[in-house]
């Protein structure tokens, strides 16, 4: 029979080996939220977009998105002559600060990050055709949008895009944005953003 101490030892032993097993403690997913003049919009970072996450809260801690604008919006109503349309609305920091953007990032394919284009989820505007050029705008989708994924249809090329996150509050701010007068997919006038802060 063992001995209470020598019990209690293989106890901490075990506890020890059991926590080095579970690996260090989960850090909590970033947040931010992006206050807009219809209502503030709440998004949740995934961590399995580390490299468009990084780039993202550049542009948040440098105050970049402060005075930019939801300028894009779309949705049913105008995009008839698109073959697979899609639901989003788009956005792009200050334009008077351009100067300051960070370099465009490489393309993290939903096929490597496992991220999904699902209702409200965050995601990286890219130039047509061209991988790796995600820099400093960003769409929300509205509704499930899987031709955005890589090998969807939306782009010839088939690549999608860099989804990096979800909405976690203020999809109604999402909608009243998307259905807001507009001139073909350019909101007319578009959508403020006073400020985009971590939480």
């Amino acid at each position: 029979m063992k001995s209470p101490i020598g019990l209690a030892l293989a106890l901490v032993a075990l506890g020890a080996l059991a926590a080095a097993q579970q690996g260090p403690p989960a850090q909590p997913a970033a947040r931010v939220v992006i206050d807009t003049e219809l209502g503030a919009i709440e998004v949740e970072l995934d961590s399995r977009a580390p490299l468009t996450i990084a780039n993202f809260l550049k542009y948040v801690d440098a105050g970049l998105f402060d005075g930019g604008r939801f300028h894009r919006t779309v949705r049913p109503d105008n995009q008839q002559d698109k073959p697979v349309p899609i639901g989003v609305i788009q956005a792009a920091p200050s334009r008077e600060r351009r100067a300051e953007y960070p370099p465009a990032i490489a393309l993290e394919r939903t096929s490597a990050t496992g991220i999904r284009h699902t209702d409200g989820t965050i995601s990286m505007a890219r130039v047509a055709g061209q991988f790796d050029s995600g820099r400093s705008e960003f769409f929300i989708c509205v509704g499930d949008q899987p031709a955005l994924d890589h090998g969807g249809a939306r782009n010839p090329d088939g690549q999608g895009f860099a989804a990096f996150g979800r909405v976690v509050g203020g999809m109604d701010v999402v909608r009243k944005i998307q259905s807001a007068p507009a001139s073909g997919e350019t909101l007319t006038p578009p959508i403020a953003i006073i400020r985009a802060r971590r939480r």
